[in-house]
């Protein structure tokens, strides 16, 4: 049995997860249904992926088939950046709950503290480069999220990518606490200090792209020879050990593979433990460096 963390709220989540960013929506079912049989509960969503219609259809084949009940699973969406006016919010909430074949979320994050403006385009984009922007506050639609929990249509929510103003603010006029700050962890952007503030306020945070993501090979910490002495030092992956390095920060991980071997593999990490020295020397790899930062294709500096 894996470990769980309680949120604020009390609820549970699993603290290992697949992640399906980027996932093919020829080979994500799959990789969904080995994960489940692999023993993960927990399988992170969002709209923008384009692959949630896919997951559900491998859910319900779960479900139908008996292999795990939906209350055993955890699945967590994102309200993308159209959809931040207070009037949109529920309908975003309700069609990817029609895609995924759910009748709840367990928990539901706005995807990114920026609005864009509504339409059939995801990043719209003005004459002059930049990501076209809609008059919608953060508050607005924090108040529309804590609504779909009134409505039994999500059980927590939470934000994603924001910044320690970001979370400042929220936290100034939220009546339903975030539950849950995703954000971009590895070694090479570590994050101590928004890590810790976020855990000082009782807000759960999640690693994403935990094992990097982007870049050349050579720019990834799964090849850092910090992380590759310390992986054959203990005989498991340089990728078990990115991992382990994060659950063993009290974080949530989402490692995202659509390969049955490496599903596996990310989710064989329970039976070892980093030392105290092993995590200083994996902490002391933080160079600020964003595998994920929109700033550049946006032409708004979100992290600036």
């Amino acid at each position: 049995m894996q470990p769980t963390l309680t949120l604020n709220n009390g609820k549970t989540i699993p603290q290992l997860g697949l992640g399906t960013w980027k996932s093919e929506t020829a080979s994500v079912g799959e990789a969904v249904k080995i994960a489940v049989r692999a023993g993960y509960r927990h399988i992170d969503c969002a709209h923008i992926y384009g692959n949630e219609a896919e997951i559900g259809t491998a859910l319900q084949e779960l479900f139908t088939n008996g292999e795990v009940k939906r209350e055993e699973l955890f699945i967590t969406s994102k309200l993308w950046n159209t959809d931040h006016h207070p009037d949109t919010v529920a309908q975003a909430c309700r069609r990817t709950l029609e895609n995924l074949q759910l009748e709840y979320l367990d928990l539901y994050l706005v995807h990114w503290g920026i609005a864009f403006a509504a339409g059939e385009e995801k990043e719209p984009h003005g004459e002059d480069g930049r990501v076209k922007t809609e008059a919608v506050s953060l508050q607005e639609t924090w108040r529309a999220m804590e609504q779909l929990v009134e409505e039994d249509l999500v059980k927590s929510i939470g934000v994603a990518n924001y910044t320690a103003p970001l979370m400042v603010d929220l936290l100034n006029y939220a009546t339903l606490k975030p539950a849950m700050n995703q954000i971009e962890i590895h070694p090479y952007n570590a994050q101590l200090a928004l890590v810790e503030f976020c855990h000082d306020k009782n807000v759960a945070v999640t690693a994403y792209s935990p094992l990097g993501s982007f870049g050349e090979r050579s720019e990834k910490p799964l090849v850092d020879p910090v992380v590759v002495d310390i992986a054959t030092a203990h005989g498991v992956t340089p990728a078990q050990v990115l991992i382990r390095w994060s659950l063993q920060r009290g974080l949530v991980v989402i490692p995202k593979s659509t390969n049955p071997n490496r599903i596996a593999e990310n989710f064989a990490v329970f039976a070892f433990t980093l030392t105290d020295e092993e995590m200083n020397r994996l902490n002391a790899l933080d160079r600020g460096h964003r595998f994920v930062d929109p700033s550049e294709w946006w032409g708004v500096p979100y992290f600036g």
